[in-house]
């Protein structure tokens, strides 16, 4: 079911609309190819806004034949419209109303639920008691998605002005009593017809018995399940005069998911009647058997395995390599030491990586119950984090090329005096947890797939995945400390241990530059300029630290040396990073650098696919190194270059490091919690996008390209 996503998203249309006093003027069209695909406008009711009266407005969408909007449940794919009031203070707007759906069934048994023709979408609205105002002007932004063999996502500024008055009359009746027989009616009550729900294994039954269930007439049941919830298609089981039963399977790993909300629909096309299900009139019946779903489930325990096998592949991927230094010597300083030791020292670490991927996925499932989109490595949109970050890289380098030693007080050592020497557990689960948050940005194959799933599910399943991810990253090295023998390899520890403790100081400062490059994709040149400041203040109160703020030093030049660090941290932090860093941007000019590939915004991509063009998109961010690689290694080789140019390929780079709203909404299109995602739009409006894998080579990409164009051969 997750995988029926819209997969031929191709444009956007944002258009101003711009309204008059009681009648708004029409909006300009959402066209494709110079035809007009959705006509939106904002209607009411009512010729006048009357103090404190209620009063209803609605967006009416137009669309061309055969092209279709979505319901507020959009079905196996697509994305039901959006609309935000902007009104003005202490007015109030009720809950979006929508009528009935239709049931569209597409190719690839993909099942929707949407609007055809048009559709006119009401809400409440009650002005204060006191309008000082003779007009007043209601605006909102509205959003769609419109589709056909393609789907194509548009918006509008939308906006209505009406005279203030004492009294009105109605308007547009016609169309708002056409579109209120067609809107659910509230469930009759169980004296008159009743909803009993029952779980049986991964399927929901609903039975509805009442007069109105006859055996002849079309039924059927459109559901509104929450996000934890992925339903299939629900079929009717059985019928009988006055009872029809109807099964819901289900998709989702929810133990708890007894029943859910929906439309019970009857009558044909011409003449539908529909009344809610909701919670407060239900009436839940459970199974006797297991209300688990089956633990052998195709779905759930495929994409937990993709998991599994993503978290293990993350210790390959290029963004893990500048910190893979600190596990290897972690394990070089660990060979000869007692099994116990060992393996004490590899729990933590093992620790460390769980402890970070199950926070994160805490704070995804708040965000997510917040009604924030979620998605991976989100924090590295955050210039502050990547900053704060930086710093931590920092620390750990100097300590690393002996400008300090990072060691616990006194009174901490012997709180700990049960662990290894200088709390080495801990180190050990800081090491972990410090390595982890430094491998989020990457997407890992076969990693992609299963966030993408996860992050559709319920809360439970999304703490699984994680657990999952955590599982196979942290694998080789539970294995590892479990069968310490295997350390015997590695060479014995020596006086080389020292110079390695440097090489690896060295590497981490090579991540330090990776950071700092992100941070100036992010806010610009001038950003890099004062974090680089605040870094080398820094830097200096670490050497303060290592040579007076040490045991062998007086208590009193500690205290100075201390004094002396927090003044030139908190200065310098409040300085270069309070007053200079908040202030900078990304200039325009920063930005521009793309070579052949155009900035990508919905606008421009429409534009190239009217004229029937090829189109490559490569959703990237400056802080995701798998992505780097890629584009190193494989895009901009001369083979790929020379592929695209021969096809005639207009490639566009959609850049996703400061998390731009438009590219998140496309990447939850096709699935995707997060970059790399690569995309090929062949020319010609029937063609389906072509996705590619997260890591790149050479032969797949020429592979792809050959299904569009002559061959060319891979170099």
């Amino acid at each position: 079911m997750v995988g029926r996503i819209v997969n031929a998203i191709r444009a956007i249309t944002a258009l101003a609309l711009v309204g008059s006093i009681a009648l708004p003027h029409p909006s300009p069209a959402q066209t494709y190819r110079g035809r007009e695909l959705v006509h939106a406008e904002v209607v009411a009711n009512t010729t006048a806004v009357v103090p404190a009266r209620s009063f209803t407005v609605g967006l009416l969408l137009q669309m061309a034949p055969g092209w279709h909007t979505y319901w507020k449940f959009p079905g196996d794919a697509g994305i039901p419209t959006e609309i935000k009031w902007n009104l003005p203070a202490g007015w109030r707007v009720g809950e979006l109303r929508w009528p009935i759906p239709l049931k569209l069934k597409e190719p690839g048994d993909i099942e929707i639920y949407g609007y055809h023709d048009e559709v006119l979408l009401t809400q409440e609205i009650t002005p204060p008691a006191q309008l000082a105002e003779t007009s007043v002007k209601l605006a909102a932004e509205a959003s769609w998605l419109v589709c056909e063999k393609i789907c194509i996502p548009g918006s509008a500024s939308v906006q209505l002005e009406l005279p203030v008055g004492q009294t009105s009359t109605a308007a547009k009746s016609e169309l708002f009593g056409r579109f209120a027989r067609l809107s659910p009616q509230p469930w009759p009550g169980d004296n008159l017809s009743t909803a009993n729900w029952k779980r049986s294994g991964t399927n929901l039954e609903l039975a509805l018995t009442g007069p109105g269930f006859d055996s002849n007439s079309a039924a059927d049941f459109f559901p509104i399940p929450p996000p934890s919830i992925v339903v299939g298609h629900p079929v009717i089981a059985a019928r009988a005069p006055g009872r029809i039963d109807f099964r819901v399977p289900l998709e989702t790993s929810d133990a708890g998911a007894s029943s859910i909300d929906g439309l019970v629909v009857l009558g044909d096309k011409a003449n539908r009647r529909a009344w809610t299900l909701p919670a407060s009139h239900r009436v839940i019946i459970n199974s006797g058997g297991s209300t688990n779903p089956d633990s052998s489930s195709g779905g759930i325990l495929r994409f937990l395995v993709l998991g599994l096998l993503g978290g293990f592949i993350l210790n390959l991927m290029p963004c893990v390599l500048p910190v893979i230094s600190l596990k290897i010597f972690g394990f070089v300083q660990q060979a000869g030491q007692s099994r116990k030791r060992i393996l004490r020292s590899g729990l933590a670490f093992t620790a460390g990586i769980f402890a970070w991927f199950i926070g994160l996925a805490v704070v995804l499932i708040l965000l997510k119950a917040a009604g924030h989109q979620i998605t991976w490595a989100f924090q590295f949109t955050n210039p502050y984090f990547v900053l704060v970050m930086s710093a931590v890289v920092l620390v750990f380098a100097l300590n690393l090329l002996g400008v300090f030693e990072i060691a616990l007080p006194q009174s901490a050592s012997r709180a700990v005096s049960g662990w290894s020497d200088h709390g080495g557990e801990a180190g050990s689960f800081f090491q972990g947890m410090f390595a982890t948050i430094l491998a989020t940005p990457c997407t890992a194959p076969y990693l992609g797939a299963a966030l993408g799933f996860a992050f559709t599910q319920s809360s439970a399943l999304l703490l699984l995945m994680f657990a999952a991810i955590a599982t196979g990253m942290s694998a080789p090295y539970l294995i590892l400390c479990a069968e310490p023998r295997w350390l015997r390899f590695l060479p014995r520890p020596g006086p080389w241990m020292s110079h390695l403790k440097q090489l690896m100081g060295f590497l981490l400062l090579a991540t330090l530059i990776f950071l700092l490059s992100v941070i100036g994709a992010e806010r610009g040149l001038g950003a890099v300029i004062w974090t680089s400041c605040f870094l080398l203040t820094l830097s200096l109160a670490c050497w303060i630290k290592g040579i007076w703020l040490t045991p062998v030093n007086p208590a009193g030049t500690r205290f100075v040396a201390g004094l002396v660090m927090a003044l030139l941290v908190v200065t310098s932090a409040a300085y270069f990073l309070g007053a200079k860093f908040r202030a900078t941007n990304a200039t325009s000019a920063e930005l521009t650098g793309l070579g052949d590939w155009k900035a990508f915004t919905p606008a421009t991509l429409q534009a190239e696919l009217d004229q029937g063009r090829p189109v490559f998109i490569d959703f990237t961010a400056a802080w995701c190194i798998t992505c780097k690689f890629n584009e190193a290694t494989v895009l901009e080789s001369a083979a790929v270059r020379d592929a695209f140019r021969q096809r005639g390929i207009v490639k566009f780079r959609a850049d996703w490091t400061n998390a731009d709203p438009e590219i998140t909404k496309m990447l939850k299109q096709f699935g995707r919690p997060g970059v790399p995602l690569y995309v090929l739009y062949p020319a010609g409006r029937s063609s389906e996008p072509i996705v590619f894998p997260e890591l790149l080579t050479k032969r797949i990409v020429l592979d792809k390209l050959e299904t569009i164009g002559p061959n060319v051969a891979a170099q």
